[in-house]
């Protein structure tokens, strides 16, 4: 499968990858790196965002195009390129030494947000519904990650990266609820991490796998399709962006160290899936 290094950061820890779907860009994230970029597939350029100096452990696209930050301490903004809009949570009591790893917006505006320790430690989920209310969903989650929906809007899939697993919850859109938590798919000990992921329109799970040098495809069935094997170790995220979200965008992480890492570890890699995503959906916090 075709592959091409899109944008060449050197990224601590990429992560976090969304398509914005008015300005037209992917935006990632620099998680210890505490940095903010975008790419732009129309001029091919990209660059850091004017952002201060904090960790962002994930965002999403709001309705109004501003961006949703989920940073450190619990801490969650409005952000656009001149900075700071409005603050949404100030601090969860509790998440003082821990940080946002992986957030997914809902067709209703919600944002499922995941914690976890400055050293992976045990961390937890929750949503964030549009008029500002926080709950806590699960505990004790060992390395909250990627999440995403089945076309039809039946299932929420959920990963759970020290445990190797991707769970499958029955979801309703009218309650926000997550129900019925069983595995979708258990790694083997030699397949790397399950870290972030992406839907596509057939309902495939396009799976990072931290450690893994790979893109995998799951089939609904929870079975391998096909490993995209990538010039970087450890890949951490993905999303479907474009105007037809037919091309995947990939980021990874340990651009420090690339003799161990590989030659593109930390960049923002395009891959040709031969798929179109699914949909992806606005956050409607505080709108």
């Amino acid at each position: 499968m075709d592959f091409e290094v899109v944008a060449d950061t050197r990224c601590e820890l990429g992560e976090g990858p969304i398509w914005h779907p008015i300005e037209k860009r992917v935006y990632w994230t620099d998680i210890h790196g505490r940095r903010l970029y975008w790419f732009d597939p129309g001029t091919g350029e990209h660059a850091p965002c004017d952002y201060e100096d904090q960790m962002v452990g994930g965002m999403t696209v709001q309705a109004d195009g501003s961006l949703l930050l989920f940073r450190e301490h619990g801490n969650i903004v409005v952000w656009r390129h001149d900075g700071v809009q409005k603050t949404i949570v100030e601090r969860i009591p509790g998440e003082e030494k821990h940080r946002f790893n992986d957030v997914w917006a809902d067709p209703e505006g919600r944002v499922y947000c995941g914690v976890i320790g400055y050293n992976a430690e045990i961390g937890r989920l929750y949503r964030l519904d549009p008029d500002g209310t926080l709950t806590k969903l699960l505990d004790d989650i060992e390395v909250s990650n990627g999440m995403g929906l089945t076309p039809d809007g039946s299932r929420l899939y959920y990963t759970e990266s020290l445990k190797r697993t991707i769970w499958q919850f029955d979801y309703d859109r009218a309650t926000g609820v997550l129900a019925n938590q069983r595995p979708f798919v258990k790694v083997p000990d030699d397949g790397g991490f399950p870290d972030g992921l992406a839907v596509d329109a057939r309902g495939r799970v396009w799976s990072a796998r931290w450690d893994g040098w790979c893109m995998m495809c799951v089939g609904e069935d929870g079975q391998d399709v096909q490993s995209v094997k990538l010039p970087a170790k450890c890949v951490s995220s993905a999303c479907f962006g474009g105007d037809e979200l037919s091309q995947l965008y990939v980021t990874s992480a340990g651009g420090e160290d690339r003799s161990t890492n590989g030659e593109s570890a930390g960049s923002l890699i395009r891959v040709d899936a031969g798929v179109r995503g699914g949909t992806e959906y606005l956050s409607r916090i505080g709108l």
